[in-house]
């Protein structure tokens, strides 16, 4: 079909300065990913973290794939018990993009060849010479949908093109002309229409709008308003993962002791993330994962704040609780 020519605009989007690595296969979603790369791979059985959103299990469940639940360490790495047959893969999940260090250490300790590394927490973290690192781009930028797929495997872009992009556009248009709250609704629709991880392309809209995002600048402002929090927060903070090596990362992870900091934050229109409730039917209470469902609290550092955002995220976070409730003991992430 030739280009037409002449008549109404389209919504106009800057091409990046930086644009963002082309060199990847394109899906509707990052667990549609997945369910391609597992299509490919045929492997019989997948270690999965216990510390993960369900979404990840369905590929494995729509294809009949055998899921072995591995526990995460206090640094939110693989627990030393789990050993891994020839055959089988397992996959780590890059958490809030500050687990590079954990990632290196895997690599060294299995075969890089049964190593998925999903980094749909961890966008700007480069992919690893591994079976295959997963992104998805939807969580860091202004985008409907989309996923990425990196991987030596034989993995084809799907002929079928995802063709409801548009529709899952409302949240992100209603947010910029109203309220976060008047497009809620709106986005929990989009987030459901994704369900389906049959892979399909990554839709025209979706690639263009990935093509006007620069990457560089983004990543800057996260980093900076990262070490802000940390700066101002972390005498407060339960959480002892290493925060000096971060790279454009999804949030500020604040870990406490204690409940009702979220909902106040909430009462104050500071919306803060929940990673992620349906893992409590298959952990232990006060596992590494228990505590991380109930105790950390994604801050948002992302690109879209000012340091006049964040100070006043840091006094209603400062004014929540005493110093006296912080997890410091056997019980925290340290």
């Amino acid at each position: 079909m030739s280009k037409a020519i002449g008549g109404y605009f389209e919504l106009e989007l800057p091409v990046a300065v930086y644009p963002l690595p082309q060199h990847a296969i394109r899906f509707q979603s990052a667990r549609a990913a997945f369910h391609a790369l597992l299509n490919v791979g045929q492997p019989p059985r997948v270690w999965m973290p216990k510390y993960i959103c369900d979404a990840m299990l369905a590929p494995l469940h729509a294809l009949g794939i055998e899921i072995i639940f591995y526990d995460l360490d206090q640094r939110l790495g693989v627990v030393e018990s789990v050993t891994l047959a020839p055959q089988d893969w397992l996959l780590y999940v890059n958490y809030f993009g500050l687990c590079g260090e954990q990632e290196g250490q895997l690599l060294k300790r299995f075969n890089p060849s049964q190593l998925i590394m999903d980094h749909s927490q961890a966008f700007f973290a480069s992919p690893q010479n591994c079976l295959a690192t997963i992104y998805s781009p939807r969580k860091f930028f202004g985008l409907p949908d989309g996923g990425l797929l990196h991987t030596d495997l034989n993995v084809s872009e799907p002929e079928q093109l995802d063709s409801e992009s548009v529709g899952r556009c409302t949240h992100l248009l209603q947010r910029l002309d109203t309220t976060a709250e008047d497009g809620y609704a709106d986005f929990q629709r989009a987030e459901e229409s994704l369900n389906d991880t049959l892979p399909r392309r990554m839709s025209s809209l979706s690639k263009r709008l990935l093509a006007s995002i620069d990457d560089e600048t983004i990543k800057h402002r996260r980093n900076t308003n990262f070490n802000f929090l940390h700066q101002r927060l972390q005498r407060l903070n339960g959480f002892d993962v290493d925060f000096t090596k971060i790279d454009g990362p999804l949030c500020y992870p604040f870990f406490i002791q204690g409940h009702g900091l979220r909902e106040r934050l909430i009462a104050e229109r500071i919306f803060i993330a929940a990673y992620w409730p349906e893992v409590m039917a298959r952990v232990k209470v006060n596992s590494i994962e228990y505590l991380m469902v109930n105790n950390c609290l994604p801050l948002p550092c992302d690109q879209r704040y000012s340091t006049s955002d964040l100070i006043r995220m840091v006094h209603l976070v400062e004014g929540g609780f005493s110093e006296a409730s912080v997890m410091h003991d056997v019980n925290g992430i340290n």
